[in-house]
């Protein structure tokens, strides 16, 4: 099992290929996905990499943190586990009932 690698500041204009082509030098790349915007579908300028061995995904981490990545300095590190999410939607907005001390009358 391989490491998943956060790979930050990257230029708006990077795509899955071209994220997948820069670390595939370094070993075999299982995933690369530049994560978009839901609505604009637009990339937010970090992605995620996924490589098939610890050994090269520490070498890429190693080799491609700091470097240029299309005139932008990226960055490159060992990703966190994802946090999960709390609580939810909702709260606020007007749900009836009666308005403050003269409510309605019987």
């Amino acid at each position: 099992m391989g490491k998943k690698i956060y790979v930050g500041n990257l230029p708006y204009s990077t795509d899955d290929a071209e994220l997948e082509s820069t670390f595939s030098q370094f070993g075999t790349v299982d995933s690369a996905r530049v994560i978009t915007d839901r609505e604009t579908g637009r990339s937010k300028g970090f992605g995620f990499v996924e490589m098939s061995s610890d050994d090269a995904a520490t070498q890429a981490i190693e080799k491609l943190n700091g470097s240029q990545l299309s005139g932008r300095q990226i960055t490159v590190s060992e990703a966190r586990p994802q946090q999960p999410r709390t609580g939810g939607g909702g709260g606020g907005g007007f749900r009836g009932g009666p308005r403050g001390p003269r409510g309605p009358r019987f």
